[in-house]
């Protein structure tokens, strides 16, 4: 993946540092504006205060956003390197009505942009409304709290820490506490402690956690101020600010008073203005309060100060230190006041509505409590004390060149008939995945879902962890170990739809039934009952960007496959036939809107942060998926090629051995070439094994008898199929590889959630680590993953250049490729081995057997000596190769040769 991001339209974020508690970087909340230019990243970095004043920074700053808000389509079309239909004119593809469609797609985008910045400082603003919606600590001794409901009348907290009243804690529409775009602000001001008095500043504000053990000073803000005035102005200069009326007392005097003037004559010839204050400021110094017409007649108003005070000023450093030290501790906060909405307290949003009254989950809470056992559902306010908060120890890993991902899920990840916790996954699960050779966890079911049988795709709360696995705190804690063993965390995100739920979701949040969603039957989806998201709508983008944003910025999250691009891409929700025809991609049934969030999705991602992976679940393969957006692509680092586990599970449950194809296996496992580099597979994830269907373990083993004649020949035939299956989906594509957690060692049964229709049973919604244990076909099976995953680390082998396929037979039912100085021999057949079997290779020289798939730890007969584990070319011109070597092929086997030597003839 590349850590340089090509723009459609060129983002500009505005960086905001902390102020510190030195002197020396008292202007570092002035912007660095880092500007993400086409081809390259050009990086302008704001002067410091010791170099360029704060009036220069804000009029750059200014000047930059004004250039970022009124950019015109001109300088867009003028930029180099971006092509509407750039991918197209690459692939050799002509196509007038999709090329066109691609154009007026990013005119969309454009508009789109301007729109956002109109309501935005930036793209990065746009995408961390979690910094000011939901409820938020402020300095000043108060939590603040925001949320989004156009349709509301009225907004209010209930909670438990006001009796759940809908009037103690609101904001009323026509005040201060509801603007134009149907945003509700409500503070809850922390409570004085009996026999405290209130602050003297009315803006004093506390530093709740780097400062813990910080009390009061004891020094009062007056001498804080004096301290601060002292330092800054020269003796006497201050005098202006305290006297306000001496200079025009002054003066009134010397024109009216008894010493002035009597007579015209006295009074004399006046010299012009800017010659009296030159005379003046001889005498007296420059002053502040001086001003000099910049001769526009027009505006009586358009002067400017005395530019040599001015320049004076401007090369002070502002005293921030001194109202820093007016800052105030968690201590000393602790003292006087008791938190307004303490850690922990269980809270709703009350709306009236023009349809009635409704309470709800907060859209942005961080952490809830779904409905349980018949009681209603709340949010909980997740603010410990910096003592008990969790402290990250570790970065995130760099991100490799090939990706072997263990897709997981916490609930079913232990042993016992449970829902397992993130602690219970961080103790047991991460070791194991990094012993299996894995660099990379994808988690599935993490965000917050009401049904537990849903396996998380109805997705109600979309900023918050799942609350029956445990506490934020506790999935930061597995996001930390799993980094600080190498390990990537991604996240399967759900944006194409959300749960119908109304009480703890978000459909008819404020009571209309088109504040997150389309309304009518766009806004349902065709055959899951779920609600379809209104990507045109500003703030639903807001709400959405800014949540891959949270998780990132929150969670340290390292990726994320989007789920199910189909259902948001087409108003038909994928299903339909798809010929293939561009047409299909472009027509009425698209959703334009949603592709510009994809996009917007792609840019900002990468931009805020270049090692992220975005991975892209589509069924219909919409063309692009992983171009860059300057291209017109969708800007993806990966697609899942969804037809391999698809093929294979129609192999196992239908096709007879003997009428495998070979060429439908490769043609599948590399159905687009030209994309094979950003390419995922995976012979089985969690849809084979949750989704009421047979996990291949099951389809392979599950019906053998123990008892029967011909049990060794059928294990042994699950066994080998189990291993080659999965070998060359490693080893034929691009550079991800994903596994479901318990198919590498092939669990025997496939998950059932409870549900009603098995009586609420957690039976079968596990995973039998026990297996791994005792010596069996399970531990053979995990035995050859492991060396499977050490292939890929030691060789890289995924990494490498897309195979050289020159044997695909389907007589013999053989498949060998190349790739880089590997060479792959598949042989399906069910019952035909081949005692020398020629293979073409390009290279002369000595190839050395380095994986096996028949040897004894792999549950196999070991029929190769070690004698043959060492080939040497053969001077004959096989599949169209000048050298071949000759092998022994035991049926339903596969090896992987290591070219050692070359030999030169």
């Amino acid at each position: 993946m590349s850590t340089t991001t090509t723009l459609s339209i060129p983002l500009n974020i505005i960086f905001f540092h902390q102020i510190q508690t030195t002197p020396t970087s008292s202007f570092s909340q002035f912007p660095q504006t880092v500007t993400f230019s086409r081809r390259k990243t050009v990086v302008k970095t704001a002067c410091s205060s010791s170099q360029q004043n704060p009036q220069q920074q804000q009029k750059q700053y200014k000047k930059k956003k004004e250039l970022n808000n009124n950019a015109n389509e001109t300088d867009f079309e003028a930029e180099k390197g971006y092509d509407p239909v750039g991918f197209l004119v690459k692939r050799g593809v002509s196509h007038k009505l999709f090329a066109q469609f691609l154009r007026e797609r990013y005119k969309a985008l454009k508009d789109l942009k301007d729109e956002i910045l109109k309501r935005h400082m930036n793209f990065k603003e746009m995408a961390s409304g979690f910094e000011l919606l939901g409820m938020h600590r402020h300095p000043e001794h108060r939590v603040d709290y925001m949320e989004w409901a156009p349709g509301a009348r009225y907004c209010a907290i209930t909670a438990d820490f006001n009796g759940w009243s809908p009037t103690e804690n609101c904001a009323r529409e026509h005040y201060f506490g509801h603007d134009d775009y149907g945003y509700w602000f409500i503070v809850l001001e922390d409570k004085l402690r009996e026999g405290e008095e209130a602050d003297e500043l009315y803006f004093q504000q506390y530093n709740y956690v780097d400062d813990y053990d910080k009390g009061d000073s004891g020094v009062t803000v007056e001498e804080l101020f004096k301290k601060a005035n002292d330092e800054y102005w020269q003796p006497g200069e201050d005098r202006y600010l305290k006297n306000h009326f001496e200079v025009p007392a002054k003066l009134y005097e010397q024109m009216f008073g008894p010493n002035g003037p009597q007579t015209m004559e006295e009074l004399g010839d006046i010299p012009d203005a800017e010659t009296r204050y030159k005379e003046w400021a001889a005498k007296n110094g420059p002053s502040p309060y001086a001003v000099i017409d910049d001769g526009k007649n027009y505006d009586i108003f358009n002067v400017k100060v005395d530019p040599e005070w001015q320049e004076r000023i401007r090369a002070l450093e502002p005293p921030i230190a001194y109202w820093l030290e007016t800052r105030k501790g968690r201590k000393a906060w602790l003292k006087k006041y008791m938190p307004g909405i303490p850690h922990g307290s269980k809270y709703r949003v009350y709306f009236n509505t023009p349809n009635g009254p409704l309470e709800r989950v907060p859209a942005w809470a961080t952490y809830v409590q779904p409905e349980l056992d018949g009681r209603q559902a709340y949010a909980i306010h997740w603010e410990p004390p910096p003592e008990d908060a969790y402290k990250w120890k570790n970065g995130s890993p760099k991100v490799p060149k090939s990706l072997r991902i263990y897709e997981a899920h916490i609930g079913i990840s232990g042993s016992e008939p449970k829902i397992s916790s993130f602690n219970d996954f961080t103790d047991k699960v991460l070791p194991y995945i990094k012993e299996a050779g894995y660099n990379a966890i994808q988690l599935i079911g993490v965000v917050e879902h009401k049904d537990y049988f849903t396996v998380g795709y109805r997705v109600t709360n979309f900023y918050a962890t799942s609350s029956r696995y445990g506490t934020p705190d506790d999935f930061k804690r597995l996001v930390d170990e799993a980094h600080g063993l190498g390990l990537l965390v991604f996240m399967e995100i759900v944006h194409s739809y959300a749960a119908a739920d109304e009480m703890v979701g978000l459909s008819m949040f404020d009571g209309s039934n088109d504040c997150f969603f389309h309304s009518g039957k766009r806004g349902q989806h065709k055959f899951w009952g779920t609600r379809m998201f209104k990507y045109g709508d500003l703030d639903v983008l807001h709400f959405l960007l800014s949540n891959l944003n949270w998780w990132v910025e929150e969670y340290q999250i390292d990726g994320f496959q989007f789920h199910s691009l189909s259902s948001m891409i087409y108003t038909h929700n994928g299903f339909a036939s798809f010929t293939g025809d561009l047409e299909e991609y472009s027509n009425q049934y698209v959703d334009k809107d949603a592709l510009l969030y994809l996009i917007m999705a792609n840019e900002i991602l990468h931009v805020l942060h270049p090692n992220i992976v975005t991975i892209a679940e589509d069924a219909t393969y919409y063309p692009g998926l992983c171009e860059p957006t300057s291209q017109g692509g969708l800007g993806f680092d990966y697609y899942v090629n969804l037809s391999a586990p698809e093929m294979w599970s129609t192999f196992l449950e239908t096709v007879p051995d003997h009428e495998w194809s070979m060429t439908k296996i490769v043609n599948t496992l590399i159905s687009k070439r030209e994309y094979a580099n950003k390419m995922l597979l995976y012979a089985e994830n969690h849809n084979q094994s949750i989704s009421g269907r047979r996990s291949f373990a099951e389809a392979l083993f599950g019906e053998i008898d123990e008892h029967s004649e011909d049990y060794k020949e059928s294990l042994l035939r699950g066994s080998s199929l189990h291993k080659m299956i999965r070998l060359i989906t490693l080893t034929i594509g691009g550079r991800a590889y994903m596994n479901f957690m318990g198919n590498e060692f092939g669990h025997p049964k496939s998950v059932e959630f409870p549900s009603p229709s098995n009586d609420f049973s957690y039976s079968l919604a596990n995973r039998q680590w026990d297996l791994l244990e005792k010596d069996g076909i399970h531990c053979d099976l995990f035995t050859f993953d492991k060396d499977m995953m050490k292939l890929d680390e030691k060789e890289r082998v995924l990494s490498r250049a897309f195979p050289t396929f020159h044997h695909v037979n389907d007589s013999s039912m053989v498949i060998s490729y190349v790739r880089g100085p590997l060479l792959f021999i598949f042989n399906f057949h069910p019952t035909d081995s081949y005692d020398s079997y020629a293979v073409g290779v390009e290279e002369a020289g000595e190839y050395q057997l380095i994986l096996n798939t028949d040897e004894i730890k792999y549950a196999g007969q070991g029929i190769l000596k070690e004698d043959q584990y060492f080939q040497r070319t053969i001077s004959r011109r096989v599949d169209g190769h000048r050298n071949c070597i000759e092998v022994q092929l035991p049926s339903r086997t596969a090896q992987v040769y290591k070219l050692k030597r070359i030999l030169r003839i």
